[in-house]
């Protein structure tokens, strides 16, 4: 639970951050304390009920603007720099509309949402975004005709084209979440999509269109699947696969609803009636998939010791080398349980270190609801920390990493924390929005219980992204969401992914919203900063040893400004998403770089002569540019 001292601090930082109109209700009296001549006042309000299924630290604080919104709803101000636009409608992606069950969502099975990946599917040099579509019961038995995915084609002139249906990636089941790689090392992204039921892999055939091979490899599956992630945790240069289980789902033998009288600790929020679980019900295990090298994978995961034997909630999941020893490991974020950290030993197999490095857990020595990781280097000192989304009335951890995959949760020192505490949070990246040289930190937002907007919780259904800007590795402050602009979105956001989708050095974010259109949002940061993106690539080898082709476990070095920054390759990480695979670096006012080094997942090291700035930079592996 928040302490007394923290609440007081919540009330007094939102203060500080929000309109002077501002009013708070929190679950006790508090003294606040003065910042920018801004103040809220706090007041009792109704005591806290035991809180249900979702893990959270409890009923916290109610905040509401002077339109009397919940803060995740409103707190807008008149005007500011503006970071983001929402040109949805201007670039064609609200022509689709995502759908997951029925508007009461009565089960768990209709909250969740889906996922959205970047993928430069033709090879045109410019990102197309596909995003995936949830279902219906009525779908799913014949009744209607199922919703389909969407591959939103990018025509290089700020619009974009569905053309899932010519390239066959449809999915037409219920989905959730998608992974973008190349796993067959022919030099073409591919596409894995989980679902609550049968995933599908989707094999780049290099004309536009894809074949669904997942039953031929042997990565179907068939019951509830998250996120997935891919990595070459043996060092053979082809990517294995993991997916992350949820929950054990029987469409005959359905938990019981809100509306069947599922009065009981697992079915309740608040003292409410709301969807059932996760806790209370059945966890779905995790696997890992060996890649054979010749198109089929082998379920290695009870070997590599990451099957979750306790069935844990998996929700997000991420290889990448957080000890910095050269071989990729694996996060997986769990719902409503403790999370884990699996260290790669070298040898096939993974060492559990999730209690002993201090990611199980949160600060509070709690498990958390937790959705998406984020991983960075946010003090350019080469250690990549890890952030973690997480449900409404409770705070979002933030984990250093002290070295060796050692962490401290220090998101109450980072100014986040308190924050963040009635925003329910799911897709999550860190990136440099105006290019200064220090990750910044976004998220999506949205509730899972429509009856926030029903009952006095001090949070709402849709909800406004959040933006944090890095203060040099040392702070983390909100952006002020202005009103008419991205930031003051208010959506049921999901599925987060983050890329330069007009090739001008500038990141963009993409949001699936459950029920809703997909949400572009264009960076248009007044910054006049310098920048270079860099696309790691190997020799294609079908089937042979060496790097990945497209060079995921690899780790960048770029030295300019007096700063060292990482970038690490990744698929996977973000809440059921998967974002450019190009690594991006701000600049800053620096019109130089001075020194660029590449650490390939095969181990080799290849220092490349400072490049030209500005640009997109194609860099092969032992190419030597």
């Amino acid at each position: 639970m928040l302490t007394a001292l923290r609440t007081t601090t919540l009330l007094g930082m939102l203060a500080a951050v929000l309109p002077s109109s501002l009013s708070a209700q929190a679950t006790s009296p508090a003294v606040l304390p003065q910042a920018k001549q801004n103040s809220a006042q706090a007041t009792p309000a109704s005591p806290p009920a035991a809180s249900g299924g979702e893990q959270t630290s409890g009923s916290q604080i109610m905040l509401l603007d002077a339109q009397h919104r919940p803060i995740t709803a409103g707190g807008f101000v008149k005007s500011g720099p503006i970071v983001f636009q929402d040109i949805s409608e201007k670039a064609g992606l609200t022509h689709w509309t995502h759908k997951m069950g029925t508007p009461e969502k009565s089960y768990i099975v209709e909250t969740k949402g889906s996922g959205v990946g970047l993928i430069d599917y033709d090879h045109s040099g410019w990102l197309s975004i596909y995003v995936v579509n949830g279902s219906t019961v009525d779908a799913l038995t014949g009744k209607t005709t199922p919703p389909h995915a969407a591959l939103f084609r990018n025509n290089h002139d700020g619009t974009f084209t569905d053309v899932a249906a010519q390239a066959g990636v449809t999915n037409d089941r219920w989905g959730t979440g998608v992974a973008i790689a190349d796993f067959d090392n022919d030099g073409w992204p591919d596409i894995y999509v989980t679902n609550v039921g049968k995933n599908r892999l989707y094999r780049n055939n290099h004309d536009g269109t894809f074949t669904d091979v997942a039953e031929k490899a042997g990565v179907q599956l068939g019951n509830w699947s998250s996120s997935a992630t891919w990595g070459d945790y043996t060092g053979e240069g082809r990517l294995d696969l993991f997916v992350a289980g949820y929950i054990h789902w029987d469409w005959d033998n359905l938990p019981a609803s809100k509306e069947t009288g599922g009065n009981n600790a697992f079915c309740t929020f608040r003292g409410e009636a709301v969807a059932c679980g996760p806790r209370g019900l059945k966890g779905e295990p995790d696997h890992l998939f060996h890649n054979n090298g010749d198109g089929t994978f082998t379920d290695v995961s009870e070997k590599a010791g990451v099957a979750d034997k306790p069935g844990y909630y998996g929700l997000g999941a991420v290889f990448v080398d957080i000890n910095n020893d050269g071989k990729v490991d694996l996060l997986v974020g769990n719902d409503s349980t403790p999370n884990y950290m699996y260290l790669n030993k070298g040898d096939g197999t993974f060492e559990d270190t999730s209690y002993s490095s201090g990611f199980a857990l949160n600060e509070a020595g709690r498990e958390t609801a937790s959705m998406g990781i984020a991983v960075g280097d946010y003090e350019n000192n080469g250690q990549l920390a890890i952030f973690d989304t997480t449900f409404s009335d409770d705070y979002k951890p933030f984990y250093r990493n002290e070295g060796d995959g050692n962490l401290t949760d220090i998101s109450y020192q980072l100014g986040i924390a308190e924050i963040s505490v009635p925003f329910l949070s799911w897709g999550d990246a860190f990136f440099d929005y105006d290019n200064d040289g220090y990750k910044d930190l976004m998220m999506s937002d949205g509730h899972v219980y429509p009856e926030a907007d029903k009952y006095k919780w001090g949070t709402s259904w849709a909800q406004r992204p959040m933006l944090f800007h890095n203060l040099a590795g040392k702070k983390f402050e909100a952006v002020p969401a202005v009103e008419g602009s991205g930031l003051a979105d208010v959506i049921p956001g999901r599925g987060l992914a983050v890329g330069d989708l007009f090739n001008d050095g500038k990141i963009d974010v993409v949001i699936n919203v459950i029920d809703g259109h997909p949400v572009l949002l264009r960076n248009v940061n007044p910054d006049h900063n310098h920048w270079i993106e860099l696309k790691l690539v190997s020799a294609p080898r079908p089937g042979g040893k060496g790097v990945p082709a497209d060079a995921i476990g690899a780790t960048a070095y770029l030295t300019a400004n007096g700063m060292r920054q990482r970038g690490d390759v990744v698929s996977g990480g973000s809440y059921l998403s998967t974002s450019d695979p190009r690594l991006h670096f701000g600049l800053g006012q620096s019109t130089t770089i001075d020194a660029l080094e590449i650490h390939w997942p095969d181990g080799k090291v290849e220092k490349i002569p400072p490049p030209a700035i500005d640009r997109i930079l194609t860099i092969t592996e032992g190419a030597g540019k």
